[in-house]
């Protein structure tokens, strides 16, 4: 991640993240379900940034986004429902950074700064059976897959970390 920098969720984050999401709203179509046309118009996506650093300042989650050396937005990484000492672990990368190994170290990084920064012992995460490409990402971070379910009516899997050193 030299190059990459993984910055907590702020206010100033909002117009580089709705762009992302609208650029990359078909991609991320063909995986997860599509977040529906007022999320993506200016005042639809200020009210979620609002709800999601208020969620992030209870404490509830923590939302990031990752950035390259020119500051492009590359991906978003969310723990989410952190109660106790666990939370889920939710991410998306763009299109143009997938393949590419950003998600593997995002990941990694994010899995670090749960148990330093925030005090978690262990994550889940969950995603389809059939998206490879994100069973890697947490296979190679040290997840392990604990339950077959159904996630958007279709075969999905459910996976979990302990996080060592906290």
């Amino acid at each position: 991640m030299a190059d990459l920098r993984l910055e907590r969720l702020r206010p100033d984050h909002a117009a580089a993240l709705l762009a992302f999401e609208r650029e990359n709203r078909e991609y991320f179509a063909r995986s997860v379900p599509d977040r529906g046309d007022a999320y993506f118009t200016p005042e639809g996506f200020a009210a979620r940034h609002r709800a999601m650093l208020d969620e992030q300042e209870s404490g509830d989650c923590h939302f990031h986004v990752l950035l390259d050396a020119e500051g492009s937005l590359l991906g978003r990484f969310n723990l989410m429902d952190a109660a106790g000492s666990s939370a889920e672990l939710g991410y998306r990368v763009g299109e143009r950074a997938a393949g590419r190994g950003v998600a593997t170290a995002a990941v990694g990084e994010v899995c670090r700064m749960a148990g330093t920064s925030y005090g978690l012992s262990s994550l889940t995460a969950k995603t389809t059976e059939d998206n490879t490409a994100s069973r890697t990402v947490l296979e190679r971070n040290g997840f392990v897959l604990t339950e077959r379910i159904t996630l958007m009516e279709r075969p999905g899997v459910r996976y979990a970390r302990v996080l060592l050193g906290h």
